[in-house]
């Protein structure tokens, strides 16, 4: 079926069943939504807890000792 036979289709239906269908409409595009706010949040903090350079203990332990002083 296309989306004209669709509409055509829809269009025959009484007032209370095509707001029906617009309602079902509107709440799946909002779960899509929302879906995939959810992912495009998580994915741009991936690597947030990941240092920028490794370090090794030395240079962790000379960096202490300056901020300590």
């Amino acid at each position: 079926m296309t989306l004209k036979e669709l509409q055509k289709q829809v269009l025959q239906l009484p007032m209370s069943d095509r707001w029906e269908l617009v309602k079902t409409v509107l709440e799946s595009i909002q779960q899509e939504s929302i879906s995939a706010s959810k992912k495009g949040n998580l994915s741009r903090l991936r690597g947030i807890a990941k240092g920028a350079n490794t370090s090794s203990d030395e240079n962790i332990n000379g960096d202490y000792a300056i901020y300590l002083t």
